[in-house]
């Protein structure tokens, strides 16, 4: 797998923003080449920077929940990703003796490096996909395209996870999601 320098560049620097990155620096690596690998095909066909940004920042922020997840630093709850060092509210509550020693307070860092001119770029590219999908879906019903979408890049699931939920086979998932990412391609060319 061969990139140009400037997009292993901006691989490596979307990755050092991500939020998840703190406190997990010696995953890099891991990072990285999860990252890569799932991005060598877009990184070979999008030709707008900014698209390419926006798809890779979506790529990467994926890879690294995966990475996390396999090295049991993640674990999904209800409401989303919880690091396996803290303890939900509900269950800290629950307990009769605390010991603090043990429970970790995290807060979520406040992202203000957008300016409007990326913000206004962010919501049209997204607009663009998201109608790209609603279209894909409305043709193809059957193929459950938005659900896929949903799970797959909204929610983070692996392909294995939405073939359960969905009551169909990975590789069938795995066609789908393909399908969907050729059309959306083909969209914004």
């Amino acid at each position: 797998m061969e990139l140009a320098q400037d997009k292993i560049d901006l691989i490596e620097k979307i990755i050092k923003s991500d939020k998840k990155f703190a406190n997990n620096e010696d995953l890099f690596d891991d990072f990285f080449n999860e990252t890569c690998k799932r991005s060598f095909l877009i990184v070979k066909t999008v030709s707008s920077d900014v698209t390419l940004e926006a798809y890779l920042k979506k790529i990467a922020t994926t890879s690294i929940l995966n990475v996390l997840k396999s090295e049991g630093r993640l674990r999904r709850t209800r409401s989303g990703y919880m690091s396996t060092k803290e303890a939900p509210i509900e269950t800290v509550a629950k307990q009769d003796s605390l010991d603090y020693s043990k429970i970790e307070v995290t807060y979520e860092p406040v992202d203000i490096q957008d300016t409007p001119e990326d913000l206004a770029i962010k919501k049209e590219i997204l607009q663009k996909i998201v109608d790209t999908v609603y279209e894909i879906d409305t043709n193809s019903p059957d193929k459950n395209y938005l659900k896929l979408y949903d799970l797959r890049y909204e929610k983070g699931m692996t392909q294995k996870e939405i073939a359960e939920e969905l009551n169909l086979s990975q590789s069938e998932v795995s066609k789908r999601l393909f399908k969907l990412m050729e059309k959306v391609k083909q969209a914004f060319n």
